[in-house]
């Protein structure tokens, strides 16, 4: 992945759409939650315009996770929201899985 998002940046005048979120899971739906994590991480890889989706649990409560995201561009992100596993993630929301859901956008600047 990491030589997609530099020939992306390279290849291209758009910088790449990168998003991080942080989120708090219900410590009593962690089961539930990694599973479907999990699936939406490899769907989105599986994306022609995903140049990355890691999952990364804190050192500092084990119930809370960031997901760090690129995409090819800010219209990429439409393609995304469109599938499947995205909407589990939505679905888990809905339901009550998730204490609290923070969401960072920006553009790739320095990208390895």
């Amino acid at each position: 992945p990491k030589s997609r998002a530099r020939m992306a940046a390279s290849s291209s005048s758009e910088s790449p759409f990168c998003i991080v979120v942080e989120a708090e899971i219900e410590p009593d739906r962690m089961g539930e939650f990694l599973a479907m994590i999990q699936a939406n991480a490899e769907g989105s890889r599986k994306e022609p315009e995903c140049l990355r989706f890691d999952v990364i649990r804190s050192q500092d409560a084990q119930n809370k996770f960031f997901f760090y995201e690129i995409y090819k561009n800010p219209d990429s992100i439409n393609h995304h929201k469109a599938q499947s596993h995205y909407k589990a993630w939505i679905d888990f929301k809905e339901s009550g899985g998730v204490i609290k859901s923070v969401t960072h956008k920006g553009d790739g600047e320095f990208m390895t």
